[in-house]
C-alpha cells in the first residue's frame, strides 16, 4: 500500500504492517519517517532492534533471513531494520526479501533505501512489500514547493509566519530540509507571540554566519569585487573555516559550468537557468555571472579551488585564506584571466 509522507503518522495510529519501504534522498524526511516507524513498532511490542546495511562489506542477504528465523529470549517481536543506500536489491536482494515476507514473520521490517527507480517499482519484491506492508516514496521540495512546505511544517509548530517571510525563509535555505527546519526551529524560540514576521526572519538569518556565507557567494556571483572581499574577510574574523567557505564556492562553481555547458550547447541564458530549476530570486545574479564568465575561466577558478583545498589539507604551500580571497576576487571579477589582483 502506498502510503504519502505525510499521511504515515496517521496510518501507524490505527495499523502497524509487517514490512514498510521508506525510500528517497530528502534525508529530514526519510529521517522522520523511519523514526516513526520505530516509535510505532516499540508500541506494539517490539522491544529488540536488529540492523543490516547493504552496503557494508561482508554484508550476506541469507543473514536477513536466518535472523528473522532465529527466536528472540526477550522479546516477542522484533524491529529488523535493513538500509538499501543505493536502492538496488539485486538478485540475490529480491530472493532473500521475497523469502522473507513469505515466511510470515511476526517481527515487523523496516526498509530504509535511497531514491528507487521506476523499473525497481515494478519488481517482485516492491509489488511484494506494496501487497503485504507500505511503501513510502520521498520525493525532492523543488522549488515552487518550498513555500508551502514551510507553511505547513509552520503551522504544525504552531507558528504563523505571513507569506513575504516564507519567501525570503524559502530563498534563503534553497532547499536544504534540515536547514530549514533548523531555522523555523529557531524563528519559534525568537517569536515570543509565535507570529513570524519578515523582520523576524531577516534578524534571524542576518545573526547567522552560515547565511552571511551565502550572501558573500550571491555578492561574488553579482560581481561585486570590494563588497565580495570585506564579507569574506568579516567572516574570518567570526571564526568561519575555509573547508566550509571552499564547499560553498566549489557548488556555485560547479553550478556555472553546467550553466555555461548549457548555454555553449545552445540555450538561451534564461532557458538554461530554468532548466536547471534555479530559484527565480537567484536568476538575475547567476544570469550576470554567466554573461561576465566563460568555460575556460570556471575552469581556472575550480582549478583555484583545488589550490585551496590543497592548502587547508596542507598538501600546497601559502595560505588557504589568501587562495580564497583570490577565488572571491576572479568569481566577482570580468572572466579575464589570468587573474590580476589590483594594486
Amino acid at each position: 500500500m502506498r502510503i504519502y509522507p505525510e499521511k504515515l503518522k496517521a496510518s501507524l495510529s490505527s495499523q502497524l504492517y509487517p514490512v514498510y519501504l521508506v525510500s528517497g534522498d530528502e534525508t529530514l524526511i526519510v529521517q522522520e519517517c523511519t523514526d516513526q516507524v520505530r516509535a510505532a513498532a516499540r508500541q506494539h511490542g517490539c522491544s529488540e532492534r536488529s540492523v543490516f546495511d547493504a552496503s557494508e562489506s561482508g554484508f550476506r542477504w541469507d543473514d536477513l533471513t536466518q535472523d528473522a528465523n532465529s527466536m528472540s529470549l526477550f522479546a516477542e517481536r522484533r524491529l529488523i531494520e535493513l538500509r538499501v543506500p543505493n536502492g538496488k536489491l539485486g538478485t540475490d536482494g529480491s530472493k532473500a526479501l521475497i523469502e522473507y515476507l513469505n515466511q510470515g514473520s511476526d517481527d515487523v521490517l523496516l526498509i530504509v533505501a535511497g531514491k528507487i527507480d521506476r523499473a525497481s517499482t515494478n519488481s517482485k519484491w516492491y509489488k511484494a512489500i506494496d501487497g503485504q506492508g507500505a511503501t513510502i516514496q520521498i520525493w525532492p521540495v523543488n522549488a515552487q514547493e518550498l513555500p508551502r512546505w514551510l507553511q505547513q511544517r509552520a503551522q504544525a509548530m504552531g507558528l504563523q509566519i505571513h507569506r513575504e517571510a516564507l519567501g525570503v525563509l524559502a530563498e534563503r535555505v534553497e532547499g536544504n530540509l534540515l536547514a530549514a527546519a533548523q531555522e523555523l526551529e529557531k524563528l519559534r524560540l525568537l517569536g515570543s507571540d509565535q507570529e513570524i514576521t519578515t523582520e523576524l526572519v531577516l534578524d534571524s538569518v542576518g545573526n547567522s554566519a552560515r547565511f552571511n556565507l551565502f550572501a558573500m557567494v550571491d555578492c561574488a556571483l553579482a560581481g561585486r569585487q570590494a563588497e565580495s572581499l570585506k564579507m569574506l574577510n568579516s567572516l574570518r574574523s567570526e571564526g568561519a573555516q575555509p573547508p566550509a567557505l571552499l564547499w560553498a564556492f566549489i557548488r556555485e562553481l560547479r553550478g556555472l559550468q553546467g550553466l555555461l555547458l548549457a548555454v555553449q550547447s545552445g540555450l538561451s541564458p534564461s532557458q538554461a537557468l530554468n532548466d536547471a530549476r534555479v530559484w527565480k530570486n537567484r536568476q538575475g545574479i547567476l544570469g550576470a555571472a554567466i554573461k561576465r564568465h566563460t568555460l575556460t575561466g570556471i575552469d581556472e577558478l575550480i582549478s583555484l579551488a583545488g589550490d585551496v583545498d590543497g592548502a587547508v589539507k596542507g598538501f600546497r604551500s601559502g595560505s588557504a585564506w589568501e587562495q580564497l580571497e583570490w577565488l572571491v576576487f576572479g568569481l566577482a571579477g570580468d572572466g579575464r584571466y589570468p587573474l590580476k589582483m589590483p594594486s
